[in-house]
């Protein structure tokens, strides 16, 4: 065991992609010398040389687009988009190229890239540095799409997105990319298309991802103060998502509190609720209660604290499952 903050976990793990595949290359604006702009990819154009950690130019379609084509070529690429908002100018080659290439090519050969980005508010920044976009993505079939909350799953799974042979859109939560904790280099993380319970309870569940994970245990550790014990489950695949997990747990507790940063309008949090809805009807004490943002563009940093989920919110959603 090691301790380290996630973002130190990424380095470690890309390093060790590049070490074990030699046909693995990461692409990006400013992650060579300069090592990204968060500084997770620090030190490894250094080490594995600039044919193998490349300075793009600041064109996010062109990255995506070198990447598959390097794809289909027997390369393993990694791009990296230095914020959640700056992907739409590569959204086309993301949903119309790469979801579709192994469809296009009736199961014959696919694109293995990995498009890394960090999203998320918290960290108040100005416009377009602070959105959470996963839903555009889980719409479309044929992208594998993965957020780690914690350093040992940040290890473990963008090694694990490198291999699954699929495209794998791999969300770092970026307000907790100085969380620290305990990584386990040995021992594999649980499969990253699988959901995990991070916290046992049986009165009622919350399911969140990526950096809502900290608020929803914190939110179960201040329920007990009313006698309540709350299940928290870490989706960490947005698509797939682990709906046995899920319902596993609904039946057992009988109530669910769906949250994540993204508006709740036609965010992951309505599929969920649906889902469940119908597998566990006749399991549920209260309707699925779903607490995000609000349906409005991402506001200015003077106020984002008043958008974002915080323990508050989770635990007023839980008064109202509980009474109903």
């Amino acid at each position: 065991m090691i301790t380290m903050t996630i973002a130190k976990a990424i380095t470690n793990g890309l390093a060790k992609v590049l070490e074990s595949n030699p046909k693995s290359v990461l692409i990006g604006e400013d992650i060579g010398k300069l090592g990204g702009v968060y500084r997770v990819t620090e030190g490894l154009q250094a080490k594995f040389g600039a044919t193998r950690v490349i300075d793009s130019p600041l064109a996010e379609s062109g990255i995506v687009g070198t990447s598959i084509g390097m794809s289909l070529r027997g390369y393993m690429p990694i791009a990296e988009i230095q914020f959640d908002g700056f992907v739409f100018p590569a959204y086309n080659q993301i949903t119309t190229q790469l979801a579709k290439m192994r469809s296009r090519a009736e199961g014959r050969f696919g694109a293995p890239v990995v498009i890394r980005i960090p999203y998320g508010g918290g960290i108040g920044s100005v416009e377009h540095h602070s959105e959470s976009p996963e839903a555009l993505f889980a719409h479309t079939a044929g992208l594998r799409i993965i957020t780690p909350s914690n350093a040992n799953d940040a290890y473990w799974m963008i090694q694990q997105a490198a291999t699954c042979g699929d495209p794998v859109i791999f969300f770092e939560p970026k307000r907790r990319y100085w969380l620290k904790g305990e990584v386990d280099l040995e021992n594999p993380a649980l499969d990253a298309f699988r959901a995990q319970v991070v916290r046992e309870g049986n009165d009622a569940t919350i399911v969140t991802y990526g950096p809502l994970v900290p608020v929803a245990l914190a939110a179960a550790e201040a329920s007990l103060e009313d006698g309540r014990s709350v299940e928290v489950i870490d989706l960490r695949s947005i698509s797939p998502i682990d709906f046995d997990a899920i319902a596993e747990s609904v039946e057992k507790t009988g109530r669910l509190i769906v949250t994540h940063e993204a508006p709740t309008f036609g965010g992951i949090g309505g599929e969920i609720a649906s889902r469940i809805a119908e597998r566990c009807f006749h399991s549920l004490e209260a309707p699925v209660i779903r607490v995000g943002g609000y349906h409005m563009p991402y506001p200015i940093s003077k106020v984002e604290d008043q958008y974002l989920p915080d323990i508050d919110k989770v635990l007023d959603a839980l008064d109202r499952s509980f009474a109903y």
